[in-house]
């Protein structure tokens, strides 16, 4: 892996086993609030793991981009392209799967939003420099709070944040009508509209990179993440005030809090990884990072095949859950095993693929 942000790849491993982790309780029943999102306004921990992710994007992409000689070309936008089309046809398949009706099928959803994000952000960054990348960013955040804020919605006037009456929610109910998710049928926390300020999320990601290959000493960066971290986090806090922190709408103040946040943690990584040459306790997470695309799939895959298989009258993950966790554990803590067995297994699943050099790109 010479040549690699190491600490980049920990970071993106320790996301994706978040997402498997609070993806996959033993039963929705019994989940320990800190791995469940915030029901709207606020935060948990679990409403990091989507925006580290994002995060994760934007940072990979200056890397790879600065490899670039000269102006894009047409073969590097058809990349950009392909690969938007590839993460957006994944995410499709797994809102379908197995039976796809594609009158109600899902559109939005995580691996969606990866993919529009990656394009926009992509040419974005493709087509400036630092100073029109940071511009980008800001104005981005300004006019989504604007917008919000001060674009009526019939019924409610402006300004209303409420599941009911904001404004990203109104405009999923008229173009996403029946494609949205199952949960809410009414809006899509990966929605249409809040998409916009998700780009800045990745944008922030972006201009992390140019920290990270700023020449620097390595320590001198480090410093830098952890000033810049807190002080992300202190104006997204302020900012809560006026436009409240909220992963469904995806506020500015949530896309500033939280791009502090995973400054904080892959300064953290970055700092023992890369500066001091700490490694041996990242391996699981490295494991994990270089094919966070595939266990992200394939565990969705095989988390829905896990509830159409039946034995008897009960579903696969149900009867695994009730003979093997909640037969010796409180429900909580039964839920809690079943979602870090799921963590074991695709480590173990994903290590052999780590220790035979097979790694999945697109």
């Amino acid at each position: 892996m010479k040549g690699r942000l190491v600490s980049l790849d920990a970071f993106r491993g320790i996301t994706i086993a978040g997402m498997i982790l609070v993806n996959n309780p033993g039963t929705w029943s019994h989940v320990y609030p800190p791995l469940l999102h915030a029901p709207w306004h606020g935060w948990t921990p679990t409403d990091l793991i989507f925006p580290f992710f994002l995060y994760i994007v934007g940072v990979s992409m200056t890397f790879s981009f600065s490899k670039l000689a000269g102006k894009p070309t047409k073969e590097i936008y058809w990349k950009v392209f392909r690969r938007t089309l590839v993460i957006f046809g994944l995410g499709l398949m797994l809102s379908g799967f197995p039976s796809y009706d594609f009158s109600t099928i899902r559109i939005p959803g995580v691996l969606q939003r990866i993919a529009v994000v990656y394009c926009i952000a992509s040419l974005i960054t493709l087509n400036t420099g630092l100073k029109g990348r940071a511009w980008a960013t800001a104005i981005i955040l300004l006019a989504y709070w604007a917008m919000m804020k001060l674009i009526p919605v019939p019924g409610f006037g402006a300004g209303d944040l409420s599941v009911e009456g904001n404004l990203a929610g109104f405009v999923d109910s008229h173009l996403l009508s029946g494609h949205m998710w199952a949960v809410s049928r009414t809006w899509d926390p990966e929605g249409l509209l809040s998409t916009l300020p998700a780009i800045a999320t990745t944008m922030s990601g972006v201009l992390t990179g140019h920290l990270l290959r700023s020449g620097k000493s390595k320590e001198e960066i480090s410093s830098w993440m952890f000033v810049i971290g807190w002080l992300a986090i202190v104006v997204g806090l302020f900012w809560s005030i006026v436009f409240p922190l909220n992963k469904s709408l995806w506020t500015s103040s949530y896309v500033v809090f939280t791009s502090g946040a995973a400054l904080q943690f892959l300064g953290f990584c970055y700092f023992l990884i890369d500066a001091k040459g700490i490694q041996r306790w990242a391996l699981p997470a490295i494991i994990y990072g270089m094919n966070a695309l595939a266990v992200f799939v394939l565990s969705g895959l095989v988390a829905r095949l896990l509830n159409l298989i039946h034995i008897g009258d009960l579903s696969l993950k149900v009867w695994i859950y009730e003979n093997l966790f909640a037969s010796w554990a409180s429900p909580m803590n039964a839920s809690l095993a079943f979602a870090v067995t799921n963590i074991l297994f695709w480590l173990g699943m994903m290590a052999i693929l780590y220790y035979k050099r097979i790694f999945i790109k697109i």
